[in-house]
């Protein structure tokens, strides 16, 4: 069970630095307010975004936003071990010794520029990851009030059983929107009801507005009658679908556009018809359900 309570909606910080947006700290911390006042107060990071660069400039960001600590809640991953210019990796593998995960929270904890996180991830499954070292890891980060909870990403049902049987697991992050949709049938979200532990979707809008096929086609036409029905933008109800779902998912989202940003936690309150919520369901699938 979960010791922290994150925003409803998260803030996705990948996209801020190099890989994309290419804020600076001192824009980055415009976007730390701009959140705040927007109710999202939870900000996803991990050790490689940005080619380990990002968390850095978040942390002067947040540093001279003078923003106290304990307004905001900070998730971090570890594990995937990235070519880059700051690190020494030949090829890209993934770590999870216990001494790389010390490690690598302590980097993020520096970099972030706090004492704790509130939630550590384990970024992707690895086949070499043992399950034991994983434990004696996290809860050596735990006893040391240096991570609050402990979750993964990207994790089976089966993989996440195996560290759960050693260690206590809170979050799981996935990918599922209503074009990615298959942590709701495969059992994903069923096991994580089961286990209380809570789901993350990454990529919470899909592929909607990103690709040119069928399957977004039918969706946009859905999508603009019931934008004409709710007065609210595709992606506020692309979110509240994500929301929907018994699982009680936490959509990370990536924007930096202050209008969107402002317009997300409407997401929250929308309460979407259940057969709206369906039929966003069939067009991305392409027929009824059976």
């Amino acid at each position: 069970m979960s010791k922290t309570t994150l925003s409803p909606i998260i803030a996705g910080t990948m996209n801020w630095g190099v890989w994309d947006k290419n804020l600076t700290p001192k824009e980055m911390e415009s976007m730390i307010h701009v959140c705040l006042e927007n109710k999202i107060t939870t900000f996803d990071h991990a050790d490689i975004y940005g080619g380990y660069t990002t968390e850095s400039d978040f942390g002067k960001a947040f540093s001279s936003s003078k923003v106290a600590r304990e307004k905001i809640q900070l998730i971090s991953k570890c594990g995937i071990q990235m070519l880059a210019e700051n690190r020494d990796n030949k090829i890209k593998h993934y770590d999870y010794s216990k001494s790389h995960i010390m490690w690598s929270v302590e980097q993020s904890l520096k970099n972030l520029q706090t004492d704790y996180l509130d939630v550590f991830l384990l970024h992707r499954p690895s086949p070499l990851m043992q399950a034991d070292e994983i434990a004696e890891a996290v809860e050596k980060l735990k006893s040391e009030g240096k991570i609050v909870d402990f979750g993964l990403s990207n994790f089976t049902s089966s993989q996440t059983e195996l560290i759960r049987q050693k260690t206590e697991v809170s979050y799981n992050q996935v990918q599922f929107s209503a074009t990615n949709f298959e942590p709701m049938l495969d059992g994903s979200f069923d096991y994580m009801q089961l286990n209380k532990i809570r789901p993350m979707s990454w990529n919470p809008l899909g592929f909607v507005f990103r690709k040119d096929i069928p399957q977004t086609h039918r969706l946009k036409k859905i999508l603009a009658t019931l934008v004409s029905k709710y007065h609210l933008g595709a992606d506020t109800i692309l979110l509240a679908w994500v929301l929907q779902h018994p699982a009680k998912v936490l959509p990370i989202a990536g924007t930096v556009n202050v209008a969107r940003i402002q317009s997300l936690m409407k997401a929250v309150e929308l309460d979407l018809e259940k057969e709206d919520w369906f039929a966003i369901w069939a067009e991305s699938m392409g027929e009824e359900v059976a």
